[in-house]
């Protein structure tokens, strides 16, 4: 479900791939709901090892992250979000289309740009991906209302499943839509074209360097 609150698009979770077929390239949008943090070992888990993922997230959102958590003093079983930024995505990109395919998640949120595969995913199977931006992780820790269960504790805190509720989380910079189409992409083809001569212009103020 998608709501506007205050000029903010906001993603409800479950989100359909109907809700995302009018979210473009370069928007701005908001989640609330379940958002999953799953990085390296658990995409290659799934992907490699044919192992399922022990909570259910499709029609949910995951983030490419490794947070810092700490327990909450007096209670069981319970954690808070301390801190928690954006990872690499492109680490993600050869995992990302079996991952969607297979997992059904249709909102990726991570650092940085992502590459075919998962253009690839996005456009067949109804999902994006977004762009939070960086430096940002104790902003992004207070949008976690709470976690509300953790999986693969095994692994280590950062590549460990935080299965999070949040509330308005964000701000989210689409970078790949559900046309497939790749904000980081097209913005390299754009500036290579003025590459050129931005360097000539340069070089005409600093020529008198040796």
């Amino acid at each position: 479900m998608v709501e506007i609150r205050d000029g903010k698009k906001v993603l409800v979770t479950p989100v359909s791939a109907e809700d995302l077929a009018d979210i473009k390239i370069g928007d701005i949008v908001y989640l609330d709901g379940d958002l999953m943090t799953c990085r390296d070992v658990a995409h290659r888990r799934l992907v490699e090892g044919g192992r399922e993922l022990p909570y259910d997230i499709r029609n949910k959102a995951i983030f490419h992250a490794g947070p810092i958590v700490r327990p909450i003093q007096g209670q069981d079983d319970a954690y808070e979000m301390v801190s928690v930024g954006p990872t690499t995505s492109m680490r993600m990109e050869k995992f990302e289309y079996e991952f969607v395919k297979h997992t059904g998640v249709r909102v990726i949120v991570g650092k940085g740009g992502m590459g075919p595969n998962t253009e690839r995913a996005c456009k067949e199977f109804g999902a994006i991906h977004c762009v939070f931006p960086a430096g940002c992780a104790v902003v992004a820790a207070t949008e976690v209302q709470r976690i509300a269960e953790h999986h693969w504790d095994e692994l280590g805190m950062p590549e460990t499943l935080w299965c999070c509720k949040v509330k308005e989380f964000g701000p989210l910079i689409v970078s790949i839509d559900a046309n497939g189409d790749n904000l980081f992409e097209k913005n390299k083809v754009e500036f290579n074209k003025k590459k050129d001569a931005a360097i000539e212009e340069i070089c005409k103020h600093v020529s008198f360097i040796k």
